[in-house]
């Protein structure tokens, strides 16, 4: 088993699709798109690529910490403060544990993710 993984941008391999649960919805009909890259051996680290329509969720991260890389697309993080910054293709950003906001698609986004959780 190599210990060296290369993150595939553009996936061929059919993606777990999903939409936004109901109650963090906030506006449009986003849907998500999830190529699952790898998954730590006990779970608690996982990478892949990420992709969502246009719409408005409600982000709350919990205990996951999470790693971004905006690969294409526009979004903008508002956090519960009322702090707005705006993400796109190039950008990379990292939403801590206890992170709550909303998320906002503008346009179809794609991302390199690295999730831990504890």
């Amino acid at each position: 088993m190599s210990l060296l993984k290369t993150i595939d941008p553009k996936p061929q391999d059919a993606p777990q699709e999903s939409k936004a649960l109901p109650d963090r919805l906030i506006s449009g009909d986003p849907s998500f798109k999830t190529w699952a890259q790898d998954t730590a051996r006990d779970g608690t680290i996982h990478t892949g690529i990420w992709e969502a329509t246009p719409g408005e969720t409600r982000s709350i991260k919990g205990t996951s910490f999470e790693f971004c890389h905006i690969l294409e697309g526009v979004i903008e993080l508002t956090d519960d403060g009322g702090k707005t910054v705006t993400y796109r293709a190039g950008d990379s950003f990292v939403m801590k544990p206890g992170f709550t906001g909303i998320w906002r698609t503008i346009e179809t986004v794609r991302k390199i993710y690295v999730t831990v959780t504890d």
